[in-house]
């Protein structure tokens, strides 16, 4: 029997006085639970998603938590100009970005000797090439600040290999690869940059583009026995996000083990 979940966490200012920028937040998936760990961690959290409507609840809904409703901006990370209008609407809000959480990828599910260039384009461009975008962007602020921190999201398929995924597996090992490389870059004008890889983290956005039963075959293989919480993957983005890490960087940290 799989353990219980555990309680939601109550905050600790781990964040206080932190702006922070969550790519993909929208929604119910691990975006908008970053989103509100940040928010009750003592952050002010900036939002963005390609999503108006759902990008819209989601700040009416932090509003609850904030008190005040976060600044949200719609943006498409692969199109330069939105990337920048984000960074530039927050610093013209907030004056800083101290904090990028990466949360921003693409989903697919197609064969290989099936998968046309444009899914494998597609796939590569929102989960690589958006993260490098940001990534690149929030460097122009942080770098002369001599402070700043990064945290992109990957995913074990990174590691791993699962049928199917060929695309977004190796956009997500470049992620990793691209989190070590540019940690070394920024160490110097002391930013960092580190990464989660989440193993399963259902929500109804997952459960309603994958089948359950890859869903019950990838919970099997979990640890736990059961699938992560989004929250629970947030609270791994916090703590890389937050002081408590302080010498961590050009890291990947895994949410979970899963058996062979």
């Amino acid at each position: 029997m799989a353990p219980e979940i555990p309680a939601y966490p109550d905050g600790h200012g781990l964040l206080e006085a932190k702006v922070v920028v969550v790519t993909a937040a929208a929604g119910t998936g691990i975006g908008s639970a970053t989103a509100r760990r940040c928010v009750e961690e003592g952050a002010t959290v900036v939002i963005s998603d390609t999503h108006e409507r759902r990008l819209d609840e989601t700040a009416d809904s932090l509003a609850g938590v904030a008190g005040d409703r976060p600044l949200a901006v719609p943006c498409d990370v692969t199109v330069e100009e939105q990337v920048q209008a984000l960074f530039d609407a927050t610093v013209s809000e907030h004056g800083q970005v101290d904090v990028l959480v990466n949360n921003a990828g693409l989903g697919a599910e197609s064969l290989l000797v099936d998968m046309a260039d444009e899914e494998w384009h597609r796939v590569i461009d929102v989960t690589l090439t958006g993260t490098m975008r940001c990534a690149r962007a929030a460097l122009g602020h942080m770098l002369p600040r001599g402070r700043g921190v990064i945290v992109n999201n990957a995913s074990v398929l990174g590691w791993r290999a699962q049928a199917g995924q060929a695309h977004y597996a190796a956009a997500k090992a470049g992620v990793m690869a691209l989190t070590r490389c540019v940690a070394l870059e920024a160490a110097g004008a002391g930013v960092r940059v580190n990464c989660v890889a989440p193993s399963l983290a259902v929500h109804p956005h997952l459960a309603g583009t994958s089948s359950e039963e890859l869903i019950e075959a990838l919970t099997a293989r979990e640890a736990f026995g059961r699938s992560a919480e989004p929250w629970e993957v947030a609270n791994v983005i916090v703590f890389l996000a937050s002081d408590y890490s302080s010498y961590m960087t050009g890291e990947v940290v895994s949410g979970s083990s899963q058996q062979a």
